[in-house]
């Protein structure tokens, strides 16, 4: 009898416990998407946002190495000698006589900046433009595909 008893207690609190319907599962679904989207977004631009600043830094950087160049051999390598110039002593147009023979990046590699492009340079020898051409990898642009150039920085 006592068993009996248990039983039915036992299928009267199953009977009141509610389940989720299909209606509150979606709507629950909906909101976690929703809410994903908004994250998402605001990671995904964080990230583009660090790219833009990561190649500012690189451009601030490669000028330093390029200030270096400058005391040591006298002027800035040419549009033509290029950021090579900081690996590989130039062999075209003006010589320097104390280059330093390691070169003058520690990787032996002049960086890309973050969409894996060059760097683009100009230089007369007396100043230096260094640019990246942003997200779309063209001149101009706007936002995240806005060109970044040492001039700015």
């Amino acid at each position: 009898m006592k068993t009996e008893m248990k039983l039915k207690n036992l299928l009267k609190v199953a009977r009141n416990t509610q389940a989720f319907t299909l209606t509150e599962l979606l709507i629950v679904i909906a909101i976690l998407g929703i809410l994903a989207t908004f994250v998402g977004g605001t990671v995904i631009n964080k990230f583009n946002r660090a790219k833009v600043d990561s190649t500012k830094i690189q451009i601030k950087n490669l000028g330093v190495v390029l200030d270096d160049f400058r005391r040591e051999c006298g002027f800035y390598p040419t549009t033509d000698q290029g950021l090579d110039a900081l690996i590989h002593k130039p062999t075209t147009g003006r010589e320097c006589k104390s280059y330093d023979p390691e070169g003058y990046m520690k990787n032996k590699a002049v960086p890309k900046d973050s969409w894996n492009n060059d760097f683009m340079y100009e230089s007369d020898g007396n100043k230096y433009v260094i640019k990246s051409l942003g997200a779309d990898g063209k001149e101009a642009g706007e936002d995240l595909d806005k060109d970044l150039s040492s001039e700015d920085t």
